[in-house]
């Protein structure tokens, strides 16, 4: 049976009242922003800027264990386009580099699996709150998952018909021992700058149908220092039973 949603549980900002004066900030300064830069004009960059400051200043009020990661993008395309792409949440790793695989329990349901610093499973199973086609989406963890989240994406239509504005936030509870800590190396010292890249990775899918990358292009051997760096690196995490000295050369080849 499904849990039914915290009554002080808000669909759209994708928290609780509780926190509420915390992350209506960060959305507000994100949808600035993502305005001001569709304005593409001095006075647009200005107002960028002001938004990413009040995004700055609500992310400062968070507590140690709690984390918040939130990214806005400007799509050339319709709201309903992206909600749909974005709603097909088992392709979600195709832009998300931290997700091994998204499943689908049931209709509002799914289990996580991400990969943290070497090859570290994070798990966590999530249930849809509250949707509403072409607009927005908010979810929260369910009980058993590795760690406590709740968040929304929000696809709105750009000032002028410029296409759809995406507001992206997640909040996080960090638990304590190891796992939080490969949680937070997974997240990285900045989580929004992490969910900024997976905006404009979507956002190049949205446009073109595919993502550009720089893999796989050759050059010489490097050092086996850096191939060491590369090897704990938790943007490039390393699949369970792969052969770490496989890895290793690998690493050493593409560094």
């Amino acid at each position: 049976m499904n849990e039914k949603p915290h009554n002080n549980y808000n669909p759209k900002t994708g928290a609780s009242r509780s926190r509420a004066r915390q992350v209506v900030p960060i959305i507000a300064g994100a949808a600035i922003s993502a305005f001001g830069l569709s304005r593409k004009s001095k006075s647009g960059l200005a107002l960028a800027a002001a938004g990413g400051a009040l995004a700055y200043m609500g992310a400062r009020n968070q507590g140690e264990r709690e984390l918040v990661a939130h990214g806005s993008v400007l799509l050339n395309s319709s709201p309903m386009k992206a909600y749909l792409l974005y709603r097909n949440f088992e392709d979600l790793p195709i832009f998300m580099r931290h997700l091994e695989t998204v499943t689908k329990l049931s209709d509002k349901r799914y289990r996580w699996i991400a990969l943290g610093p070497l090859g570290t499973e994070i798990r966590w199973d999530s249930e849809i709150i509250d949707e509403r086609e072409g607009e927005f989406i908010s979810w929260r963890t369910l009980p058993n998952s590795d760690f406590s989240a709740e968040g929304s994406v929000q696809f709105k239509e750009a000032p002028g018909n410029r296409g759809t504005i995406l507001t992206s936030i997640f909040h996080y509870d960090i638990p304590a021992g190891r796992l939080g800590a490969s949680l937070l190396k997974l997240l990285g010292k900045n989580a929004s700058f992490k969910m900024q890249q997976d905006l404009r990775r979507f956002k190049a899918l949205v446009e073109t149908g595919e993502i550009p990358t720089t893999e796989g292009q050759s050059h010489g051997p490097r050092s086996a220092v850096t191939a060491a760096l590369r090897l704990a690196n938790p943007d490039e995490p390393i699949k369970r039973g792969a052969r770490m000295s496989e890895v290793f050369n690998a690493k050493r080849r593409t560094a």
